[in-house]
């Protein structure tokens, strides 16, 4: 194996939810460009990639300093091909042309909040061997062992053994930041998985993240980047380092 380390930020073109949401201006910026730009200061990768199937993504792309040796194909750009699916087509095509690489970090286009640290942190840490992949995850707001169902428009806990233990008392329950996934190649093509039998967190607290579905999600997303920026003293460049 190279060793080389590959980059890709998957970016269609299409959305449902949100129009143009991977062009769409997050705080000035295409929201687009806050992935790259993190990937690029993090000058931790042999290559920087955007998966795409559009021609705007291509030409705002290649004017970022980043590749696309190669368009998404139709079937990987509708709305049923998963993110395992897209990443797999990423691999064929690069083996087609000659290029392997043994790590590879797929970064959503929707992250503003990841930085060229954290990157850096994962592949260093996948880079030691004894880890096959390396995610962000954040924990809980509410423990989710005190939540409720709704049983004949009644509300039920869903566990009811957990509705007289104190919050403090549950273990912490953690989810995916939905940031990046940091991956052993050889590992993912045999457990074609992105969560794998070894995987490493790398936990966030709820400042560092925030789902982008919908429009509130995305005025959610802006207010806490200002937020953080400005806690911090920072310019939005320098916060995302």
């Amino acid at each position: 194996m190279s060793g080389k380390v590959l980059a890709v930020i998957t970016a269609r073109g299409g959305s449902k939810r949100i129009p143009r949401k991977n062009m769409k201006e997050f705080c000035g910026s295409p929201i687009l460009a806050y992935s790259i730009h993190a990937a690029k200061e993090a000058k931790c990768f042999d290559e920087i990639m955007v998966s795409t199937d559009d021609e705007e993504i291509v030409r705002f792309a290649t004017a970022s300093g980043v590749k696309v040796p190669f368009l998404r194909s139709p079937e990987m750009a509708n709305d049923y091909a998963t993110t395992i699916d897209v990443l797999q087509e990423v691999i064929h095509n690069y083996e087609q042309i000659g290029q392997e690489f043994e790590y590879l970090v797929c970064l959503y286009p929707t992250a503003p909040f990841v930085t060229a640290e954290r990157l850096r942190t994962a592949v260093a840490r996948i880079q030691e061997g004894d880890v096959d992949a390396v995610v962000p995850i954040v924990a809980y707001s509410f423990p989710p062992q005190r939540s409720f169902i709704l049983h004949e428009n009644f509300v039920k806990y869903q566990w009811p053994e957990y509705m007289l233990t104190r919050s403090q008392d549950l273990p912490a329950v953690y989810h995916d930041a939905g940031q990046f996934y940091c991956i052993n190649i050889e590992r993912f093509k045999a457990e074609k998985k992105l969560i794998m039998d070894r995987t490493f967190p790398l936990i966030l607290n709820t400042l560092e993240v925030q789902d982008i579905d919908t429009v509130e999600d995305w005025q959610l997303a802006e207010m806490k980047y200002k937020m953080r920026a400005g806690q911090a003293g920072y310019s939005k460049e320098t916060l995302r380092r």
